[in-house]
């Protein structure tokens, strides 16, 4: 008995690993939670993972997303791990030119592929694992241009991830794009900033400013936000929007430029609150033709001291629904909208998430019947009826970018905090049905929030 104890004890030192193992099941050590998440779950790659809004920016000191960034790695590996994912798509912001602090030079005297190249470094291990999927073969990598990195050209998207699929709309309009996954003509994905008066790419607005600029609005919107946070003060402080008046009632055109204007009063005042003096110049661009420093004033409306009517200097020729309907067929948009309701949605997002509704569902020229949308940041799933009375759903896929706070000592549970993913996949029992799951990547754990299913 003595020398099959020492056997034993030999072998139990000699191979540690091995006897550990018996110990556990094969599930524990080889199991990765894509692979054994939904009813899915069917032999040989088979789900679809969109996430988007993941905000990488080139200076960690004030990017949108830095306490998220070992939670992305670790769940971008367990996407390039995955014997079950057939595709990755990113679904617009993945990375952003547009949430920089006022004074700061975005490019720095660089070009667009100098940014392009600081924002990998700065996310080396995101990019490094992106490119390595892209590397494998295994999982299609595909890429959709969002509102924050519509600027990006195909060939310096291609800097930070080589050979990516990357899902643009046909001829000059590089900043927008509408996905299909293959084999699945009857499944949209885009960002669907397109349907967004501020955010919305903006052709010929600012031609005496900067002539071929395209940023839209939500651009400098995005760069006081920035500022907001970085150079923190609080509502009581901060300096306040000057009054306007509507001196022009009935008129189509001034009624839409005080519901801008009220618009931006109430974000001015309780979301993006700064405490500057609007009339300095603080707002550096050179980026997308633009090459001026503007002040907050020269993006704020205000009463034209000649007949009271409300201007602006920059957009001031947006603001009819004519030119709204131009610009809305410019992004490709199939169903116009009323351009008061598209200046209030920008803010009030439910606007932009029943565009899957209006642009797709409730539109008898199109067959889609799944719609993913980013941009909103707020996460859902819901569910629709087509003209056909079909079943259809829209989901959300949320952000990864952090929850903002001004206050540095504040204690936040980011673990716990946005981190959104949606899981496209086949039903297991009926392989003509199709499931749709809304995950949060919480404490790296996979929690499902909600699914709903259809057959197409």
């Amino acid at each position: 008995m003595k020398k099959i104890y020492y056997l034993l004890l030999l072998i139990a030192v000699t191979f540690p690993f091995s006897l550990v193992s018996c110990n556990n099941t094969d599930e524990e050590i080889t199991s990765n939670p894509f692979d054994s998440i939904s009813e899915g779950n069917i032999n040989g790659r088979n789900k679809i993972v969109v996430i988007s809004d993941l905000h990488l920016g080139n200076d960690l000191s004030y990017s949108e997303n830095v306490k998220h960034l070992k939670r992305l790695e670790e769940f971008l590996t367990e996407v390039r791990s995955s014997t079950t994912i057939k595709e990755l798509v990113l679904n617009g912001d993945i990375l952003d030119e547009w949430y920089i602090p006022t004074r700061v030079n975005p490019y720095g005297g660089g070009s667009q592929a100098d940014f392009i190249r600081k924002c990998v470094a700065a996310n080396k291990t995101v990019f490094d694992i992106l490119n390595g999927i892209i590397k494998d073969g295994k999982i299609k990598l595909t890429y959709i241009p969002g509102n924050h990195d519509m600027g990006f050209t195909a060939e310096n998207i291609d800097i930070a991830m080589p050979g990516v699929n990357q899902a643009r709309d046909a001829g000059a309009k590089y900043g927008i794009g509408t996905y299909h996954p293959e084999g699945y003509p009857q499944i949209a994905i885009e960002h669907s900033h397109r349907y967004d008066f501020f955010n919305a790419i903006t052709p010929n607005a600012n031609e005496s400013e900067a002539p071929g600029a395209t940023l839209p609005p939500g651009y400098f919107f995005a760069r006081i936000a920035a500022n907001s946070f970085t150079d923190p003060t609080t509502p009581e402080a901060a300096t306040k929007v000057p009054d306007v008046i509507q001196n022009n009632a009935g008129n189509a055109e001034q009624e839409s430029k005080f519901i801008y204007y009220n618009l931006w009063k109430e974000v001015m005042e309780g979301l993006i609150y700064v405490k500057d003096n609007f009339s300095d110049p603080i707002i550096t661009t050179n980026v997308g033709n633009y090459t001026k420093t503007y002040s907050i004033n020269d993006i704020l409306p205000y009463n034209s001291s000649t007949d009271g009517s409300i201007q602006m200097k920059l957009y001031n020729n947006l603001f009819t629904q004519a030119n709204w309907n131009r610009r809305l067929k410019y992004n490709n948009a199939i169903v116009m909208t009323n351009i008061d309701e598209a200046i209030v949605g920008s803010l009030r997002t439910e606007f932009i998430d029943k565009q899957a509704d209006v642009q797709y569902f409730s539109n008898a020229l199109s067959n889609v019947r799944i719609v993913i949308f980013g941009h909103t940041h707020i996460p859902m799933i819901k569910s629709y009826t087509n003209l056909d009375k079909q079943p259809c759903i829209y989901a959300n896929s949320g952000t990864w970018e952090d929850q903002k706070t001004r206050d540095k000592n504040e204690v936040i549970d980011q673990d716990a905090k946005k981190m959104n993913f949606i899981v496209i996949a086949p039903v297991k029992s009926d392989k003509t049905k199709i499931q749709v799951e809304l995950y949060q990547y919480r404490y790296g754990k996979h929690i499902l929030g909600d699914k709903k299913e259809i057959e197409l």
